[in-house]
């Protein structure tokens, strides 16, 4: 290796983790801290009886650690394709039409790469190697967004320099802002996905406008009960293809019209 590939690793290495890990963290801390704030709302909202314990709280943050360093190699990958001139990724400013259907475009694409790369992990010969680890959190917490097996990790993280080589060769060039929003939309609604309790409305999944947008319950229930639910954002796929659980708008009408729970109920 060169001096100066070498020398462009390390200046970006510690660069590229620092953001990955803080988008981890910060997601995944301000929603903890926010199910510890409105612990009695939090309490009535739970999808699941089972609660998660202190080793599967270890298990998802360490392997976390893990998936966030794959994260930065991909980062490094794809600055490293953009000075060779592959990947057309722009830093200069946009307007902001050019943000809003850049960003829109590749949450949609991740979307449809999410669903069927995750249903290919549900294979019987890719599950245990690839995405067993994941489903260990059973009752999963918001910090189980990026618990993830080596090989699942360089599954989700292999998505943007995809995406971003397909869009350069399309004669699209990408700005790292429309990349900085889709990346922290991906951390929040993976989190939100994982958090075990419903922010959603009563009604949410039965109205027109609003039943495509995935739920916690959607996801909540990918985790308790296996081959059903696969989309990360939204819920067409699920539909199109025949995969969504035949108990999800039943589950989320259950959690979001909880009554007040005993006074004992919350202090426990």
């Amino acid at each position: 290796m060169s001096e100066e590939f070498l020398s462009f690793i390390g200046d970006r290495m510690l660069t590229v983790m620092y953001f990955d890990l803080s988008r981890y963290v910060i997601a995944a801390g301000l929603m903890t801290g926010a199910l510890l704030l409105f612990r009695g709302w939090a309490t009535r909202k739970r999808i699941q009886k089972r609660r998660a314990v202190r080793k599967d709280y270890t298990r998802e943050i360490a392997s976390s650690l893990r998936t966030v360093f794959v994260f930065a190699l991909m980062s490094l990958a794809v600055l490293g394709l953009r000075e060779t001139g592959l990947i057309a990724l722009k830093l200069e400013t946009f307007t902001a039409l050019t943000i809003i259907w850049q960003t829109v475009v590749i949450v949609i694409a991740h979307d449809a790469y999410f669903y069927w790369m995750h249903r290919a992990l549900h294979h019987r010969r890719l599950f245990k190697p690839t995405h067993l680890h994941h489903h260990k959190s059973r009752t999963p917490t918001p910090w189980a967004a990026y618990s993830f097996s080596s090989w699942e990790a360089v599954t989700e993280a292999a998505f943007v320099p995809l995406f971003l080589l397909v869009t350069s060769q399309l004669g699209i060039a990408y700005a790292g802002l429309a990349i900085f929003l889709f990346l922290w939309h991906m951390i929040f609604r993976n989190v939100i996905g994982h958090l075990g309790v419903e922010l959603y409305p009563a009604g949410w999944t039965e109205n027109r406008f609003t039943q495509w947008w995935n739920t916690t319950t959607h996801h909540d229930l990918h985790h308790s009960s296996g081959n059903h639910n696969f989309g990360l954002y939204f819920t067409w796929w699920d539909r199109w293809m025949g995969t969504e659980h035949p108990r999800y708008h039943e589950e989320f009408r259950r959690v979001t019209r909880a009554k007040q729970a005993a006074p004992d109920a919350v202090a426990a």
